[in-house]
Formats: structure tokens, C-alpha cells, sequence
């Protein structure tokens, strides 16, 4: 949420600038440039907290200290595929194969591996 505010105070600074320096006739380009300067220096010297609690909120997204980004129902799903497997080690869950439509259109009826393609006979 930091971030989000952060980057919502960014563009409210930006937004006015850039339609100020268009009526004045600088032009698309130039206009974007002095409104991006601006803003950014603004919000560098004027936001320092803001910015530092966006900083913290991707540093813990992306550090794995945060919670996973999943519903109560992804994760009964993944435990439930973790029980399946643990309980059949035999059976191999391979991500990157193909869908099965596509492996009957296949006309060799193998995958990258060379192994057969589950429903082929070969």
C-alpha cells in the first residue's frame, strides 16, 4: 500500500506539471521530460518518508519475508497435490510438458524427453 501512495503522490505531481508545461507550448516530449524532473525532485526532497516506506514495503515483498499472494483454496490445493505425491512416489508432475490436445495432434507421440506421451500407445 507505501508503494501504491507513493506512487500516487508521484503522479499527482506530475499530472499538473506536465498539462502546465504543454499549455505553455513546449511540447509532448519536452513537457514529459520537465514534468518527470520536476516531480521526481520534489518527491525526492519532499517525501523522504513515504519513499522510504515504499522502499521497506518491496524490500519485504520480495525478500520472502511476506505473505505468499495466495487464496485459502490455492493453498488447500497445493497441499492437497503434496499429499498426493508424497503418498505416490511413483508419479512425476512434469509443468512444462505440452497440454494433452497438443501432444495428440504430435505425430511421434513423445515429448522432449523421448518418453511416450500419456494415452499413447506405443
Amino acid at each position: 500500500m507505501a508503494f501504491l501512495k507513493y506512487s500516487l503522490i508521484r503522479l499527482a505531481l506530475f499530472a499538473p506539471l506536465f498539462v502546465l508545461f504543454d499549455v505553455l507550448g513546449l511540447g509532448a516530449l519536452m513537457s514529459v521530460i520537465c514534468a518527470g524532473l520536476i516531480a521526481f525532485a520534489v518527491s525526492y526532497l519532499f517525501f523522504q518518508k513515504q519513499r522510504d516506506e515504499a522502499t521497506a514495503a518491496i524490500q519485504r515483498r520480495f525478500s520472502g519475508k511476506s505473505k505468499p499472494l495466495r487464496t485459502a483454496g490455492e493453498v488447500e490445493d497445493a497441499q492437497a497435490e503434496d499429499t498426493l505425491l508424497d503418498a505416490n512416489p511413483d508419479i512425476t508432475i512434469r509443468t512444462d510438458a505440452k497440454s494433452s490436445d497438443a501432444r495428440s495432434s504430435d505425430a511421434g507421440g513423445t515429448d522432449a524427453k523421448g518418453s511416450a506421451a500419456p494415452g499413447k500407445n506405443s
